[in-house]
């Protein structure tokens, strides 16, 4: 297997992580310098198949492929994934609170009202989550490149933990926490008001449905008309921006309640990470780098400092998915380039930049 020189197609670089047992390889698979054959076109992956390509491959992680054999691979790191995240989110009891919060919307768009007591249960719930479950997990769970067809409720969701994340960063007290808690779960229930055509819509929108969607703010706060004002408020001005630009009332700075200040944070974020019809999600380090570039202008700089400071502890030793498509290890942060960590790639450490930089968490 060790021919020298076969190299000669436009071939990608990927991880011997994605290769599986059982597979059998469509097309011809080349080491890591991309000029000697491993695996030759029909190869069936036994036991053991593996570690024997990473032993031809001088124990390096990258091998070259194309064409289909890369678009199996892919397709079964996404099997993979989905399934160990829905492992994750039915022990964590995500699963349940989502579907609660499926349910709810549904009857808010149907009789445009709220019910207070069920919110208000799925919004403590949320909190006793927070108490019990680890923050790595819970970031594991935002993390994931889950399905696209239920954006609103894991986003509703997913904000709302950031929020009690955020809370438990700053040393708030319980009361607290858990008022942003219930800010994140209510922050877009207006948005189960927006025509689907709009809301779900798989490209980036117009200039007049953009103008439709950010009505959401001011219909969330109709809707909540029986809870209490500071709530409504926070719910109302989480896309108010500390420069004054932002909606619906261009409130600036502090006149811009602290709940909604650290909303919006959380809200950028989840919306960031999470994929859509029309985008991919981007990793938790470029979002933290653009946090920081939108600091003072468009969100409080005061927050995102705790923010960027909290947040990569938890995604230390965690596994990420490189431009390349290889597996790595997050290992350290510069606090100067957060865009750009320190990840183990195969044994070695090396810090990312922007040729080769983390696309996305993984969630073995």
């Amino acid at each position: 297997m060790n021919d020298a020189n076969i190299y000669k197609g436009n071939l990608t670089p990927v991880s011997i992580g994605l290769l599986f047992e059982g597979m059998n390889i469509p097309e011809d698979i080349y080491d890591a310098d991309a000029d000697i054959l491993i695996a030759r076109q029909g190869t069936m992956l036994g036991e053991g198949g593996k570690e024997k390509i990473m032993n031809l491959n001088a124990g390096r992680d990258i091998i070259y492929v194309s064409g289909r054999t890369q678009q199996i691979m892919m397709e079964r790191k996404s099997q993979f994934e989905e399934i160990k995240i829905a492992e994750i989110e039915e022990t964590t009891g995500y699963t349940g609170i989502k579907d609660e919060t499926f349910t709810l919307l549904g009857e808010i768009a149907q009789t445009k009202t709220v019910k207070q007591e069920d919110l208000l249960s799925i919004s403590s719930e949320l909190s006793n989550r927070l108490e019990v479950t680890s923050p790595s997990v819970i970031l594991s769970l935002i993390n994931a490149l889950a399905p696209v067809d239920e954006y609103l409720q894991r986003h509703c969701i997913n904000v709302s933990l950031l929020n009690g994340l955020f809370g438990q960063w700053l040393g708030l007290s319980k009361n607290e926490v858990d008022k942003l808690v219930l800010v994140g779960l209510l922050h877009d229930c207006g948005k189960a008001l927006i025509p689907a055509q709009v809301l779900n819509a798989p490209r980036k929108l117009t200039v007049v449905e953009f103008e439709v969607i950010k009505m959401h703010p001011v219909l969330s706060y109709d809707l909540l008309k029986d809870f209490p004002e500071p709530v409504r408020r926070a719910v109302r001005c989480h896309h108010e921006k500390v420069n004054g630009m932002g909606y619906p009332e261009r409130c600036e700075r502090d006149s811009i309640p602290w709940e909604a200040r650290i909303t919006a944070v959380s809200d950028i974020y989840d919306a960031m990470v999470s994929r859509r019809a029309y985008k991919n999600g981007r990793s938790p380090f470029s979002i933290m780098a653009m946090l920081i570039r939108l600091s003072d202008t468009e969100i409080d700089s005061r927050l995102v400092n705790v923010f960027v400071k909290s947040m990569p502890q938890e995604l230390i030793d965690k596994p990420v998915v490189m431009s390349d498509g290889s597996i790595g290890v997050v290992k350290g942060f510069d606090p100067e380039d957060i865009e750009y960590p320190m990840i183990d790639i195969g044994g070695e450490v090396i810090k990312s930049n922007a040729n080769l930089f983390c696309s996305c968490m993984h969630s073995s």
